[in-house]
């Protein structure tokens, strides 16, 4: 047994909670005797160390698997250790933390340890929406396995040693690691995007702690801290940042921090939490752009919606719902991305999205940014699907399509004189942002560099918002 591995699992947990607050639970379990492990070795623990301590004062359970007892591999003892965990931090309403480092499931203990993994399953399922759950791959997370970070919350993944996988890169058809290490932290978070967040093993426990301190303890608890910057500051050229909303939320959100989810996967959908007057808030945005740390343009994208970024926003959503986390959304759409991959799934994709926003009950407020057009605005939150106020600035655009391609559809056989008179009058009368604003599908124009207080006006009028809807189970989409 590596007392290096063994000190690593207990390490972890250190550096994760408040100095001295963590407390173990079962440090005396071991693993049970079974067909093939009666001559059985030392198992403390059983492979893993569980226990409560404290975030900044908050409240969490933890679990964090020691690799130097049987591979940390899951057994039945282990697997119940977390699945009294859960129990736990269900009656309290506290978040779980998995640190997890695991060579699979134990082949000795067979069908009492997959029994055992499914225990963990049906606790991880019950606690969905009551609690937040967080998870971190630090070592292997394979099989079985990887469906425990996707059945959480928000998934962190140490980026050069961690393997997350379902089958191992080799074991699939046509493919070998050298090709495409589909179990990286880079392939996870960039191409399946069940990975929120990557870096090295310090910023993954640094950013589990920065990402309790946003959220609430549970479904029935609010996230409100104290405020200190202005709410009625004005955030001067805010326009400029309408390509890039990562950039835009941070310079609107209090003391200009903005946490962003999923950041690698589907970029042109922006998700992810800021404060607003204290208030914890999760935040939807188109982007077309993206900007590097030297503030230099690295990548542009169509202002359109596609189907990974639907889906990424449809759980994000759902999330913040859960929680009672108010939504804000900011829209710069023009339709739908047009390739043949998108048309397999775009339409299912985007009525996720759709069925995420017209089903949350929380405050939603939408601020028109840029172009809003035809049915993908619509279901970028808007007033129709359910938002309960929406600004535009200025210079938005909010119609069916862009005027010029209206008019040549509606007068394809007229000149270009012609084309271009109509496309002007088409505009001012159908896809102004004052016209939008006549027929009440937006409440209020405001000026960019006023975003932020109004925003926060919005969220504190919508503080105690109820809603009654129809009884049901819940929704099938």
């Amino acid at each position: 047994m590596s007392n290096t591995a063994q000190n690593l699992a207990s390490t972890r947990i250190a550096s994760l909670l408040d100095e001295n607050s963590f407390v173990e639970i079962g440090g005396c379990v071991t693993a049970r005797n079974t067909d093939f492990n009666l001559k059985q070795t030392a198992t403390p623990s059983d492979g893993v160390i569980t226990g409560y301590g404290v975030i900044d004062g908050n409240l969490v359970y933890v679990y964090s698997q020691d690799a130097s007892v049987l591979g940390g591999t899951i057994g039945e003892m282990h697997a119940k250790k977390i699945a009294r965990l859960y129990d736990m931090a269900l009656k309290m309403g506290a978040p779980v933390i998995g640190l997890i480092d695991c060579a699979g499931i134990r082949l000795q203990e067979a069908t009492d340890a997959l029994n055992a993994l499914g225990e963990i399953y049906a606790k991880q399922v019950l606690a969905s929406g009551v609690i937040p759950q967080i998870t971190a791959v630090f070592g292997t997370c394979g099989g079985g396995m990887a469906l425990m970070p996707a059945l959480t919350d928000f998934t962190f993944m140490e980026s050069k040693n961690a393997k997350l996988f379902v089958n191992s890169p080799n074991a699939l058809e046509g493919n070998e690691v050298s090709k495409c290490n589909t179990a990286s932290a880079k392939f996870q978070s960039e191409d399946a995007g069940l990975v929120d967040f990557t870096g090295s093993e310090d910023e993954v426990l640094s950013g589990i702690r920065k990402l309790v301190t946003l959220l609430p303890a549970n479904n029935e608890e609010d996230a409100v801290d104290d405020c200190s910057d202005d709410l009625n500051r004005v955030c001067a050229d805010l326009a400029n940042a309408a390509g890039d909303t990562a950039i835009l939320l941070s310079n609107i959100a209090d003391d200009q921090d903005f946490v962003e989810t999923k950041a690698d996967y589907a970029k042109e959908m922006v998700t992810g939490f800021l404060k607003l007057n204290g208030t914890t808030v999760g935040a939807v945005a188109n982007r077309t752009e993206v900007y590097g740390a030297d503030g230099e343009k690295a990548e542009e994208f169509e202002a359109v919606l596609t189907a990974r970024g639907a889906r990424k926003a449809a759980r994000f959503v759902k999330f913040c719902d859960a929680f009672n986390i108010p939504v804000l959304t900011l829209t710069n759409v023009t339709g739908f991305k047009a390739d043949k991959h998108s048309e397999r799934c775009i339409a299912t994709a985007v009525a996720e999205m759709t069925h995420a926003f017209a089903d949350a009950t929380v405050p939603k407020v939408n601020v028109i940014i840029g172009k809003a057009y035809g049915s993908a605005y619509v279901a970028m939150n808007s007033k129709a699907v359910g938002a309960d106020m929406t600004y535009a600035w200025e210079d938005a655009s909010i119609g069916m399509m862009d005027a010029k391609l209206a008019a040549k559809i509606m007068y394809a056989d007229a000149d270009a004189a012609t084309i271009n008179e109509k496309a002007a009058e088409y505009a001012s009368l159908q896809e102004s942002v004052q016209s939008a604003a006549a027929r009440g599908y937006v409440d209020t124009i405001i000026s960019a560099e006023d975003t932020r207080k109004y925003v926060i006006g919005a969220f504190e009028m919508l503080f105690t918002k109820r809603e009654d809807r129809p009884a049901k189970k819940h929704g099938t989409v």
